[in-house]
């Protein structure tokens, strides 16, 4: 039933612990060690024979370990003769330094923050006041963090023509290996990889999961579908070991399967990631960011997104949600960077009268541009909204997660249980104690619905404090869509949410009738 007070519905919530957030994200921390016999040892200049002696066991042995993506924590531990002061230099390998005294044998914390990722060398250097004698160690560390490398839209797999693999469907409850590293311009050892997973020819209903090779398959899905659907959703995918991602058919019976890249993430300074409340760029319904009308059927439209409505320049690419509404017959839209031909990818795919939207990221031209391309035959409305962009200047690097259920408001165990109710929204507390902790990777999906509607994903102007002690405000209800869906459709869609000021997100059902929802967490961005 429709919920005509706004006020009364129940506004429910789920917390995030860290400890859980922490864990699911142990495989980007390391720990990396040189032992104190490696240390060097030199004599000062106030050293002599009886000084040196009466400090001989002097070394150095260095432990350090991330925190965060940008920053660790160094164990400097000083092995000295007591009553000894013994200064240490921390020469951090960006050019800065830190400073540490020691009184006799005794372990030193320190922490710092990398403002570039990458590889560093360590360098500790601790000296003796007494008689100038000094002991050098070091130790290399990685940051845990990854920027991001936009990527042309580039096709790695399509099992209808054998693009990466077998000409063949993939059989049901089995899974397609896509190579990931090494394929193309795609380097080693990247972490994630972003792909735009499109199902087709299906007969019967399922999914998809994408996981890293070489481990357990999550319960997460990727890309729901039914018989006789297209669908596409997009996805940040966690890269295996051996430079593999592996996709499941959660079917009954036989899909083919299209995946198309548009870029990746790796532990080297490239583009950081600043997520922002939803700006809508473009609308053909109203004019607005391009002409008034439908965008006619094999044409494209520009979008200028760099240096506009308070986008800085210099973005390297974008995270939009497209949708498609109107279209006058089947089709689909492609997303691809302004300077270069359209590519064979396809980002979203509608059938005629059909309302849908889907996540892109795409690379945005050297003039900061755009190009949305109308692959139907007919006509379509569409909009765009922006919800954040990549460039060198930005903060949030990506930590990537073993996939985690944030909620399933289906499941009686959960931290919410039931429908979420038409015009009413769940609140999620993910980083009210972790303000550098910007922005979630996420996949939402819409099921049980039982009419049409539209899923909206924004940041919440209360904090933490104010839902604890009942003084929260009702939020203004979002226009911009995540995702839309249908009387009895199970519709999913990627959001790359921004926590805000506040840490917390609230996620929206935008229709007149109860929804469940099901939201799970695949990555975040940290800007320390």
């Amino acid at each position: 039933m429709a919920q005509a007070d706004p006020v009364a519905p129940a506004k429910p919530g789920v917390t995030v612990p860290d400890a859980d957030l922490k864990k699911a994200a142990a495989e980007n921390f390391k720990t990396f060690k040189s032992s104190a016999d490696r240390s060097v040892r030199t004599s000062g200049g106030k050293a002599t024979a009886q000084s040196e002696a009466a400090n001989p066991s002097l070394a150095v042995d260095l432990a350090a370990w991330n925190v965060s993506a940008h920053s660790l924590e160094l164990d400097t531990t000083v092995t000295s003769e007591p009553n000894r002061y013994v200064d240490a230099v921390i020469n951090w390998g960006d050019g800065t330094t830190s400073n540490e005294t020691a009184y006799g044998s005794t372990t030193m914390t320190t922490a710092h923050n990398y403002a570039e990722l990458g590889t560093y060398t360590i360098t500790v250097t601790a000296t003796d006041r007494a008689d100038g004698t000094t002991v050098t160690n070091t130790v290399e560390i990685l940051t845990a963090g990854s920027d991001f490398t936009p990527h042309s839209p580039t096709r790695l797999l399509d099992t209808r023509s054998g693009i990466g693999g077998a000409k063949a469907k993939i059989k049901p409850y089995t899974t397609a290996r896509v190579q990931i590293a090494g394929n193309g311009s795609i380097p080693a050892g990247v972490t994630s990889v972003v792909l735009n997973l499109t199902v087709t020819n299906t007969t019967s209903g399922g999914h998809v999961t994408a996981f890293p090779s070489g481990t357990a398959r999550p319960i997460t899905s990727n890309v729901n579908f039914v018989a006789g659907q297209t669908v596409p959703n997009l996805a940040v995918v966690t890269v295996g070991q051996d430079g593999y991602v592996e996709l499941y058919n959660g079917g009954w019976e036989s899909i083919d399967l299209i995946a198309d890249v548009t870029g990746y993430f790796a532990k080297a300074a490239a583009s950081g990631y600043t997520p922002i409340s939803p700006i809508r760029f473009a609308d053909t319904r109203e004019g607005l960011g391009t002409a008034k009308g439908q965008v006619a059927g094999q044409s494209s439209f520009g979008l200028q997104i760099g240096n506009s409505r308070g986008l800085p320049a210099g973005i390297t690419a974008v995270a939009l949600n497209v949708t498609v509404t109107n279209p006058r017959e089947a089709g689909h839209l492609t997303a691809y960077p302004s300077g270069q031909a359209a590519p064979s990818a396809s980002n979203v795919n509608f059938s005629a009268g059909q309302t849908i939207a889907n996540s892109v990221i795409v690379p945005v031209g050297p003039d900061g541009k755009i190009n949305i391309r109308n692959g139907a035959w007919a006509g379509t409305d569409v909009i765009v909204d922006v919800v954040g962009y990549y460039s060198e200047a930005s903060e949030g690097a990506y930590l990537r997660l073993n996939p985690k259920r944030v909620f399933d408001t289906r499941d009686p165990a959960g931290s919410v249980y039931g429908p979420v109710w038409g015009r009413s929204y769940i609140w999620v507390d993910f980083a009210s104690e972790w303000p550098n902790d910007i922005g979630y990777v996420l996949n939402t999906t819409a099921t049980n619905t039982a009419g049409p509607g539209f899923v909206a994903v924004a940041p919440d102007p209360n904090y933490r404090w104010q839902y604890d002690n009942g003084s929260e405000t009702w939020p203004a209800a979002p226009t911009s869509s995540t995702l839309n869906f249908t009387a009895g459709k199970t519709v999913p869609n990627l959001v790359q949410a921004s926590t805000g000021n506040t840490g917390i997100v609230d996620f929206w059902n935008q229709s007149d009738d109860d929804i469940d929802m099901i939201v799970d967490m695949f990555g975040y961005y940290d800007k320390n």
